[in-house]
């Protein structure tokens, strides 16, 4: 099955995928706090439209001591689970702080960039992102997290990532959390859903 057939498959799966709620993404990371301080953090599954978790790193910007903040999802012209909204062009949102002297981000603040192409993780324009980045945070897809995960390893980058507890019985990420490339998170979340995050933070 072709990269685009898995992900239309997993559109159309409603179990496919769940938003994450602040409360889950409070709890997780606060035991993170340290580590985020002058990152650069991509959130590469995450329509900021609807993202809890731009949410919380948009909101949290100068708490956690953010550089950069880059939000960006697949474009979707149905108006499902995936995405609430019907766009032309699918999009990508950054942020730098506060500039206006207010307590929360604006429309103003936040500049919107448009794909060339349709925003898929593994899309170029999206790796390019990806390379920019220090920590990725998200909740992507659970039929494509095995490839999801690969991605991460392949461009060594630090992660913070929600998957289907199941995951932890594929033979690739099994294998990651015996070599201690990955590990379980401490608040496992609701419906099933475990974090894992990849050790060596600090740097």
């Amino acid at each position: 099955m072709s990269k685009k057939a898995n992900l239309a498959k997993a559109m159309r799966n409603k179990k496919d995928e769940f938003y994450t709620s602040l409360s889950d993404i409070e709890q997780e990371m606060k035991h993170y706090r340290k580590y985020f301080k002058g990152k650069t953090v991509y959130l590469n599954c995450d329509d900021p439209r609807a993202s809890k978790f731009f949410h919380y790193f948009s909101y949290g910007f100068e708490y956690l001591g953010l550089r950069r903040l880059i939000a960006s999802c697949y474009k979707n012209s149905q108006k499902d689970f995936f995405s609430k909204h019907n766009e032309d062009r699918a999009i990508w949102l950054e942020y730098t702080g506060e500039k206006n002297g207010g307590k929360v981000p604006t429309c103003e603040e936040i500049g919107v960039n448009e794909f060339e192409g349709d925003g898929d993780f593994r899309s170029k324009d999206s790796i390019d992102l990806l390379k920019q980045a220090d920590i990725v945070v998200t909740n992507p897809p659970f039929s494509l997290f095995r490839e999801y995960m690969e991605q991460l390893q392949e461009y060594g980058k630090k992660f913070l990532v929600i998957g289907n507890f199941n995951a932890v019985s594929y033979k690739e990420i099994s294998s990651l959390i015996r070599l201690n490339k990955v590990w379980l998170g401490i608040n496992p979340g609701a419906l099933g859903v475990m974090y894992f995050d990849m050790p060596g933070g600090g740097g």
